[in-house]
């Protein structure tokens, strides 16, 4: 007798407890367990993690939420998964990329998440910063993965923010949108981002950090044999170009080092708008030089996506890449570079071409691809809402004046 009462007990209980179904989902442990948030922590922020090497990985341990199927949480910045990898020319394995990557970026807040260099905390400010998860992305059907990319990204970013959802913005239709960091995937994935942007800011500046120039003719890269095979991870700038998605002379890329087809190529990327910034040009001009002439390039008063090829590195700091180039910069120089980007309009990035299964125990790739987010991430912070525009001034939140979206002055 008692064993079947229980068992009804036990049942009811179950009931009981699925019975709200508009309950919070708490994701991972209580943060109660994660921090240690008494006054006599030494530190501006007032907190210590315990463990970070324990517990579900997010990037850099950031609150979770399953922003593409509820809208109950809003951000100023999320970070969101692209798991593709079949538009690869050479080594697969970039769809393991966002889980790599937020493993490789567990370390980043453990002593609160301060960025010395660029006096921020992008894990402590104005800004609400959601790990949104992954895009759940086909890997049968490229056309249909694509258009899944450009469809999930752009869920994310045309809603409003946290922050100053009602001001005037720089999108098309003066509103202020919250700013998406895509985890790739290989580089294909930029293509339908970049789509995503257009429906939000029209044509957009590019700052392209890579190896390889991307802008290919699909016959010349992959020969394409047919109309799907013409995209890929060689020629979606040529694509994004043919389809009026970047703004005109305004685009650069950073790290080249490629071998090419013949001279034809550097004529094709002029074509596609593009100047170029080679990877050894740092031992002429070094990486001021670099950095000016980027700056000087796409400006400081227009809305700027930044897409950022692992493989900018030398494969001696990030060997987990699908088309590895020897002779690239540091990781050291490359955050140096992205620093000195202070100021820009980023309203979108990526990081693509991550592939965990050819990294080192150590995690060289994917530690270098999340700290070098975190420089992206304090960039984005530093600059303020996207309300905020204008000549490249550092802002940070405050009051925003109503015509343009600009802070007040005292």
């Amino acid at each position: 007798m008692l064993l079947p009462f229980l068992s009804v007990v036990c049942f009811a209980a179950l009931a009981f407890a699925h019975s709200d179904h508009n309950q919070k989902p708490i994701a991972g442990p209580h943060k109660s367990l994660w921090y240690n948030t008494r006054r006599a922590i030494p530190g501006d922020g007032g907190t210590q993690a315990d463990s970070v090497f324990s517990g579900i990985s997010t990037f850099g341990r950031l609150p979770y939420w399953p922003c593409l199927t509820s809208e109950d949480e809003k951000y100023d910045v999320a970070f969101l998964g692209a798991p593709f990898d079949t538009g690869t020319s050479y080594r697969p394995g970039a769809r393991f990329g966002p889980n790599g990557i937020r493993q490789g970026s567990r370390r980043l807040n453990l002593y609160g998440g301060y960025n010395v260099p660029l006096d921020a905390n992008p894990f402590n400010s104005w800004a609400t910063v959601l790990d949104c998860g992954d895009i759940p992305v086909t890997s049968y059907d490229n056309a249909y993965a694509i258009q899944q990319i450009e469809e999930g990204h752009n869920t994310l970013l045309m809603r409003a923010p946290a922050t100053n959802a009602d001001s005037l913005g720089p999108s098309k239709k003066g509103k202020t949108r919250p700013r998406i960091i895509t985890l790739g995937g290989d580089h294909t994935i930029t293509l339908p981002l970049l789509r995503s942007v257009n429906k939000a800011y029209g044509p957009i500046s590019v700052i392209h950090f890579d190896s390889h120039l991307d802008t290919w003719k699909p016959k010349v890269f992959g020969g394409a044999p047919t109309e799907q095979a013409a995209i890929n991870h060689g020629t979606y700038f040529y694509h994004a170009h043919q389809q009026g998605l970047l703004a005109n002379d305004t685009n650069i890329h950073a790290g080249i080092r490629t071998t090419l087809s013949g001279l034809s190529d550097y004529d094709n990327d002029g074509y596609c708008g593009f100047e170029i910034v080679e990877a050894r040009e740092i031992d002429t001009i070094g990486m001021n030089g670099i950095i000016r002439k980027i700056r000087d390039r796409v400006g400081t008063e227009k809305p700027v996506y930044l897409s950022i090829d692992i493989d900018t590195l030398d494969p001696a700091f990030a060997p987990a890449t699908g088309t590895p180039e020897t002779g690239g910069w540091t990781t050291r120089e490359l955050r140096t570079i992205i620093r000195g980007l202070e100021g820009i309009n980023f309203v979108a990035a990526d990081i693509v071409e991550v592939a965990p299964a050819y990294d080192t125990n150590a995690e060289h790739t994917t530690m270098a691809a999340a700290d070098t987010l975190f420089e992206v991430m304090s960039l984005m912070v530093k600059r303020g809402p996207m309300s905020v525009m204008g000549s490249g001034e550092v802002r940070g939140d405050g009051e925003i004046d109503g015509k343009r979206g600009l802070r007040r002055e005292e």
